[in-house]
């Protein structure tokens, strides 16, 4: 009997726009330190381009089980970039995929239900590591009431900047949200990069959010 290979899940993961000036053309991007890190969480990676026009045909083909919203510049930068991710927050709301927002992701999350983003006065939050406390809920998941996270964000998110329907799960010391979820879709947000310091707890809370029924990555 031919024993068959575990086929490792398949996560789309969105792209940032950046511009090769010797070549005077945009390319898509994804930052090497991802490639890492689904490697670690034996994650198939789908890049999904910017400039695809139906986005609905290309991830039902690939089969995909969960979506990351990437990081890097900020919302208003890249047109193109911005309406791709609004298409794959749609696709993710219409067919309950998990999806989680990295940092911009999370603030295009926030931006899509109707939140807001304020820039931050405070240096800590820029090129620097913090701590974040945990609710209850991810205080049982992580077996920890706080977090050392990094920080490369100056846009923040407090408590009446949320859009409907999101709740925190993650806050700073100065009550900046750094992570929430959807109470009522497979949707997260947080606003550290997981790629950049690949430890076992931000293993576990990727993990956790594209784990569930026939979707669980072992």
């Amino acid at each position: 009997m031919i024993k068959m290979k575990k086929t490792k899940p398949t996560i789309g993961i969105s792209l940032r726009v950046v511009t090769a000036s010797n070549y005077d053309e945009k390319r898509d991007a994804l930052s090497h330190d991802w490639t890492k890190f689904f490697e670690k969480l034996k994650i198939n990676p789908l890049l999904i381009p910017n400039r695809i026009n139906d986005i609905t045909s290309f991830l039902d083909d690939m089969k995909i089980c969960g979506i990351i919203l990437s990081g890097g510049d900020n919302i208003g930068d890249n047109s193109e970039r911005d309406k791709t991710e609004e298409k794959i927050l749609n696709y993710s709301i219409e067919k309950k995929i998990p999806l989680i927002g990295i940092c911009r992701g999370m603030q295009v999350i926030n931006k899509f239900f109707g939140g807001t983003i304020k820039t931050s006065e405070n240096s800590n939050h820029v090129g620097n590591h913090h701590s974040v406390s945990l609710l209850a809920n991810f205080v049982s998941l992580l077996e920890t009431e706080n977090l050392r996270v990094n920080s490369f964000h100056n846009n923040i998110i407090k408590q009446k900047n949320l859009g409907q329907n999101l709740e925190p799960f993650a806050i700073s010391d100065d009550n900046t949200i750094e992570g929430f979820y959807h109470s009522k879709l497979p949707i997260f947000g947080i606003m550290w990069h997981p790629e950049r310091e690949q430890n076992h707890q931000n293993e576990k809370i990727i993990r956790k959010i594209f784990s569930g029924k026939n979707r669980k990555i072992s």
